[in-house]
């Protein structure tokens, strides 16, 4: 593996670490033999350079060949600092638990290197649950944390090959969103002992593969607090535990949760063989990562008694952003809702975020990163406010463009660059559609125009062209600076909200149920969910499933469908199930078993989409033929065959829309001729003309009356049409044109 520039290094002669701490004025190595409970069992002041780096090494022979695999530090500052006559659980030397300059130094609280590439435990486990001593103030400065603290873990070289990289271009991936431990927890087909775990997800990627996956996207893989999930008596706050995984502790390190080998290293090698076995497959690994936020600072503790185990004992006003412009160094900017900005415009936070994204990418095998409240990444001020700044060639966007690099528009090495390009608490922090060329960005409004189409007929208008829109790739959004619809990641679900199933079947959320399936606090609200349960229509639910499901996979752009979604499966109404680690948000492959239609319709939806080029366009469509052919690229059509006018598309009481694709060099079909009637009745819609010696074939029908064949045909069986077909209310339908027999 790379050397890192920063962190633990281990060599067969040495251990050598390297930590950032530039307003520390001394900082100490601490080994242990054990993660918890023991005492130290080396103390080594470390050197200090002009630049604020410490180092210190360690002959192999004290440390990792000594069983002391174990580390931490403890960091000495302005607000307090070095005292010979301090030991750990003294205030010797302590003169503030944080100062005008927003230092929070404190050396009794054992600090978690910003580069450990393994930790040990979560900060509060079922052994030590409260979160009181890693605290400053008055009641807990002295506290000292080493015995319970979470640790950087040392180990060698994990071994082992990563497995060929995947190198097809973005604008071809179809993305299944699902969190690692949620794949296989409840599997009967995979091993008990490996449920849940990096290994158990890579036995799953075979189904994934064969389904027409490209890309699988794991919600947060790094280390995070989730130690008090197993015990329902900490589920009460909700927000004592955390499923989803978005409270990072540490950037390097793959969470130790989801790994069947708990031994130091194991969950690296297990984390590197479940890449292997996706990449074996042809898919991509992509992860959901946060930089926005830690863990380790919450949003709403006491000015002088914050929580002190990382990156706030080593260098506070660097690592986040407090409100130090404003007079007010004690206090925190906050976009993300649960936390202080981490300070994403500080030189020092910019280049760990792009030495964790290069660690995971090259050491790791990640072939792709989508950022939580991205926007907090394109940040420009470092001392309280939030201003977005897409241009500026020294942000963390910009330079994980040219560092990692950014995966070509064609293909090729490289990673793929997707923002959920949002933040909270700030009307400058919705930046959609104003990332930087080479990302794409998470789209909302394709999510919001569908929702509204299907569910909320007659109390909200969505016209023709909104629609259209949203279906060839939001040029509106994406349509600038060279930018293609590939920019735009198509979702009708996605982890946060309703799954697929419960917006069709709940009018409003239901988050206060008992455990399992509850309870959860905080989500998006039941209006703007736009959830309808079909008045209780059973056949009806699943139709809305199978539509949403193909306006999706029939869309310009790159659709991200929810784990499950092809299975049917619920969380009974819960849309915000961030905290529960339970059967609501673990895969129930039952449904495989008992919604096997759904299933088969997926898989010949994801297939119909994977053949035909003209589906996942490189560029956006013209509405002029492209060189060389008879038709335009994309003709949008009436029910009665005629070209839709402005006047059509504007018009909310519509809602009819049809287009025809040509198809592109290599397509096995010359047209592809799409249909949806968002209204309650069937429509009797006219098939374009086709040229002499090519007809038209059905491919896929959504509405209820096709279940008999599974609303959709496999490549090749596909039976003729002519004349008028009848669109089914509230449906899709596909026709492909061919070569007559």
């Amino acid at each position: 593996m790379t050397t890192l520039a920063l962190g633990a290094t281990v060599t067969s002669d040495a251990v050598a670490f390297r930590v950032k701490a530039p307003a520390a004025e001394r900082v100490e190595l601490w080994l242990y033999a054990a993660a918890t409970g023991g005492d130290a069992v080396l103390r080594q002041p470390m050197t200090r350079d002009d630049d604020g780096l410490f180092e210190a090494t360690v002959p192999a022979a004290e440390s990792i060949g000594a069983g002391a695999r174990y580390y931490g530090y403890r960091a000495f500052g302005p607000n307090w600092p070095y005292d010979p006559s301090w030991t750990p659980g003294s205030t010797a030397g302590f003169v503030a638990d944080v100062d005008g300059d927003g230092n929070r130094f404190n050396p009794n609280k054992l600090l978690l290197d910003p580069h450990a590439r393994e930790v040990s435990h979560c900060p509060q486990t079922l052994a030590h649950p409260d979160r009181d001593p890693y605290r400053s103030g008055e009641a807990n400065r002295h506290v000292d944390t080493g015995p319970i603290a979470p640790k950087g873990v040392l180990f060698a070289d994990p071994g082992g090959d990563l497995g060929a990289k995947p190198t097809h271009p973005l604008k071809d991936d179809i993305v299944y969103e699902v969190h690692v431990r949620g794949l296989t927890k409840s599997d009967p087909d995979v091993p008990e002992e490996l449920r849940g775990t990096y290994a158990g997800a890579a036995l799953r990627a075979p189904y994934l593969r064969d389904l027409g996956i490209t890309a699988v996207e794991f919600l947060p893989v790094h280390q995070s607090q989730n130690a008090l999930n197993d015990d329902p008596k900490f589920s009460d706050p909700p927000s004592l535990q955390n499923y989803w995984g978005y409270q990072t502790v540490g950037f390097f390190a793959p969470d130790r949760r989801h790994a069947s080998d708990q031994s130091p290293g194991g969950p690296t090698r297990e984390f590197r063989a479940m890449v292997k076995a996706f990449h074996d497959a042809g898919l991509k690994v992509f992860l959901d990562v946060v930089y926005n936020h830690t863990e380790e600072a919450g949003a709403t503790e006491p000015r002088d008694a914050n929580t002190i185990y990382s990156f706030r004992g080593l260098d506070n006003d660097r690592y986040y952003e407090t409100e130090r412009r404003f007079g007010d160094a004690a206090t925190f900017q906050n976009n993300s809702g649960v936390g202080p900005n981490f300070d994403t415009a500080d030189p020092l936070t910019r280049d760990l975020v792009l030495e964790s994204l290069t660690y995971w990418a090259h050491e790791m095998g990640v072939d792709g990163f989508r950022f939580d409240l991205a926007a907090v990444l394109g940040n420009a001020q470092t001392a309280g406010g939030f201003t977005f700044d897409r241009d500026d060639p020294a942000n963390i966007l910009n330079r994980a463009v040219r560092e990692l690099p950014v995966r070509a528009a064609d293909g090729g090495a490289g990673v793929d660059l997707i923002a959920e390009p949002y933040a909270v608490n700030d009307g400058g922090a919705y930046q959609l559609g104003n990332f930087p060329v080479g990302w794409a960005e998470w789209n909302d409004r394709f999510r919001d125009t569908i929702r509204a189409s299907q569910n909320k007929l007659g109390f909200v208008k969505v016209t023709p062209g909104q629609l259209a829109t949203r279906v060839a790739g939001s040029h509106d959004l994406f349509g600038d600076r060279g930018r293609a619809p590939w920019a735009s990641v198509n979702y009708v679900v996605c982890h946060d909200g309703f799954c697929l199933a419960d917006l069709h079947t709940y009018n409003e959320r239901n988050n206060d149920q008992p455990w399992p399936n509850g309870r959860s606090d905080g989500g998006r609200s039941s209006e703007d969910e736009m959830g309808w349960d079909h008045g209780g229509d059973r056949a009806a639910q699943l139709q809305a499933q199978r539509t949403s499901l193909a306006l999706l996979m029939l869309s310009a752009g790159v659709p991200l469908m929810t784990g499950g979604s092809e299975l049917g499966r619920t969380q009974h109404g819960n849309n915000n199930p961030y905290n529960l680690d339970t059967s609501v948000n673990w895969l129930d492959w039952s449904l495989a078993t008992s919604n096997a239609a759904l299933l088969t319709f997926t898989r010949r939806l994801l297939h119909l989409r994977g053949a035909h080029e003209a589906l996942r366009p490189a560029a956006f469509f013209t509405g002029a033929p492209r060189s060389g052919r008879a038709i335009k690229d994309i003709t949008w059509l009436r029910d009665d065959g005629q070209e839709i006018d402005a006047d059509y598309f504007e018009d909310a009481g519509n809602h009819f829309l049809a287009w025809q694709l040509d198809g592109l060099e290599g397509d096995p079909a010359s047209r592809l001729y799409v249909a949806y009637n968002g209204w309650v009745s069937p429509i009797a819609a006219t098939l374009p003309t086709l040229p002499a010696g090519e007809s038209w074939s059905l491919a896929l029908d959504t509405s209820a009356k096709a279940a008999s064949f599974d609303n959709a045909y496999e490549s090749g069986s596909e039976p003729p049409l002519s004349g008028n077909i009848s669109v089914e209310g509230r449906s899709v339908v596909v026709a492909v044109a061919r070569a007559a027999a």
